[in-house]
């Protein structure tokens, strides 16, 4: 079985071919045109997928020595995203696959974030906790199946992707904000700032309480000193990451109590921060826990990802037609 897979969801362009379970390729094109805009532009992200879509699986089909003859099926994120970008690959995959006479798997993004951990050793065992976090999204996922999860807790308003890329802006660094965060935190003084830790009933989070915090806590301290960023980046840094962080893992580890499950994952764009990566394993150790954290490249948005999830589907004759249609807020 040979899969060609596609993710257009945000910001990125990739491609990837999947032969039996294992990845041939998996090829990705960033779009550094939102960097001067401070965020994703929604319409330039479309313009930006058909300019690269055709060139980037290209690439990815050489990369893996496949034909397009060869393929079995063609995939592609379904959703949840931004509708342009999704139009980009649903349409993209749809007259591909129309065009070859083979059938189509359409993916959940974010479910496709947590079977990423399937692609290399060590894999979890079922069941495991999943904590995906991304610049939309914040989720504790019990997964007791490829095909099987449960959101048994999430954030009721923002994503802790964007508390970290708000609060980098506050901090006039450019965008994206998350990893320069992280970098100056790697040398700055974790509890130097003490910021609010934001509590929700049961396995949710709260995180726009703590960008207000954070916005207050700047405008007092640059009225009485107007270098104070620039004299204290590190510390700033450090201790808003560890706040971030500290939030996340407390509700983890009380849905670990509480469940009985010590097999312990992260997914999605934030799970490449160095800071929650470190935290997460210092905790497993305290708590017995088996931890799996992905390699980098499969953090951020990927094709691999998206053909794992397929290939799963495909197992189980999951396959959809030719009047499917993107979903921007696709449920579970």
């Amino acid at each position: 079985m040979i899969i060609l897979a596609i993710e257009s969801s945000c910001d990125e362009t990739s491609a990837a071919v999947l032969q039996d379970g294992k990845i041939l390729s998996n090829v990705i094109a960033t779009q550094a045109i939102h960097q001067k805009y401070g965020g994703v532009v929604p319409e330039l992200a479309s313009r930006a997928h058909q300019q690269q879509i055709i060139p980037v699986v290209e690439k990815s089909l050489t990369d893996a020595q496949v034909t397009k003859s060869e393929l079995n099926a063609i995939a592609f994120t379904r959703g949840p995203g931004l509708l342009g970008a999704l139009l980009v690959g649903t349409s993209f995959a749809k007259a591909m696959a129309l065009g070859l006479s083979i059938p189509l798997i359409d993916v959940h993004h974010m479910q496709a974030h947590i079977l990423a951990h399937f692609i290399d050793d060590p894999q979890p065992k079922f069941p495991f906790l999943c904590l995906t976090v991304s610049g939309g999204h914040t989720q504790i996922v019990k997964v007791t199946d490829h095909l099987s999860m449960e959101i048994i807790g999430q954030t009721q308003d923002d994503a802790v992707g964007e508390a970290f890329d708000k609060t980098a802006k506050l901090l006039n660094l450019p965008y994206p904000g998350g990893p320069l965060i992280d970098k100056y935190a790697q040398t700055g003084d974790p509890l130097r700032f003490a910021f609010p830790l934001v509590e929700m009933p049961g396995y949710d989070y709260s995180f726009s309480g703590i960008k207000t915090a954070f916005m207050y806590f700047l405008k007092k301290e640059t009225t009485k000193e107007e270098a104070f960023i620039h004299e204290n980046m590190a510390d700033i840094c450090a201790s808003i990451q560890h706040t971030l962080v500290q939030i996340l893992l407390r509700k983890l580890k009380k849905a670990a109590k509480e469940t009985g499950i010590r097999e312990i994952a992260i997914a999605g764009g934030v799970s490449a921060n160095s800071g929650l990566r470190k935290s997460l394993q210092e905790e497993g150790k305290k708590l017995d826990w088996n931890v799996y954290i992905p390699k980098f490249e499969y953090c951020t948005d990927n094709a691999a990802m998206i053909a794992m999830a397929a290939y799963y589907k495909a197992l189980k004759g999951h396959f959809c037609g030719q009047d499917v249609s993107a979903l921007p807020r696709m449920s579970w």
